[in-house]
């Protein structure tokens, strides 16, 4: 479904991605785990066509992709549920979901679709009209993700979902994730609970200062020695 080859980024002159390889098949979850600054949320800003990178190859459903613009990834499926939710909080719930399907392919389907995203986050049912910006953190992350699900994405990708929750929330959030994924949906994750991402995904990549330095399967990197020591907490 995704495939990233030897992706360098920059910001500037300064280099924050090196050679960084990758892969999503169809119907996984694939964690991205790492220190704060350890060039996660580069790498999928990278991918959704917010930073050019400056080599290598992004490819998504075998076409390369890479210097697309970000409205042409949401077209093509490739949508990302940013770091902080970024809302629009002067607009109603209803009126954010919406503008989740502003794309050509996601709008004939809109009302067929919201009705699916409202009927899995009740929560946001009972608060169409009411201002985004008021919702908890909880909610918000909730409506951020029924955002993109309105775009009907064939491949979701998450930065931080469960930044600033409490850990009631955060399992819900972790939950919600593994449904959307039980519908067929791959998803990609950036998070720094990595013991909640490696315990949802397939598959994981462990990236330091800009590096890839280990992969495995959620349960492989959740028993390596290293992984429990730098991100475990053991």
């Amino acid at each position: 479904m995704l495939s990233v080859e030897n992706l360098d980024v920059f910001y500037g002159a300064v280099q924050a991605v090196w050679d960084v390889s990758f892969e999503v098949a169809e119907g996984e979850v694939v964690a991205l785990i790492g220190a704060n600054g350890a060039g996660k949320s580069t790498v999928l800003k990278a991918v959704a066509g917010l930073l050019a990178p400056r080599r290598g190859r992004i490819l998504f459903g075998g076409l390369d992709i890479g210097g697309h613009p970000p409205y042409d990834m949401v077209d093509k499926g490739l949508v990302l549920i940013p770091e902080a939710r970024q809302l629009w909080p002067g607009m109603t719930v209803r009126e954010n979901l919406e503008m989740g399907a502003y794309g050509a392919k996601a709008r004939p389907a809109r009302r067929q679709t919201l009705d699916m995203v409202l009927a899995m986050f009740p929560q946001l049912a009972q608060r169409q009209r009411q201002k985004a910006g008021t919702l908890s953190g909880g909610e918000q992350q909730m409506c951020a993700m029924g955002r993109a699900l309105m775009a009907r994405p064939k491949l979701l990708m998450l930065d931080e979902p469960s930044l600033g929750l409490s850990p009631i929330l955060v399992e819900t959030i972790f939950s919600i994730i593994g449904e959307i994924n039980s519908t067929g949906t791959p998803v990609l994750l950036v998070e720094q609970n990595a013991r909640k991402a490696l315990e949802v995904a397939h598959r994981g990549y462990v990236i330091e200062t800009g590096v890839i330095v280990q992969t495995g399967s959620g349960k492989e990197l959740l028993s390596s020695e290293e992984v429990q020591k730098a991100y475990l907490g053991m």
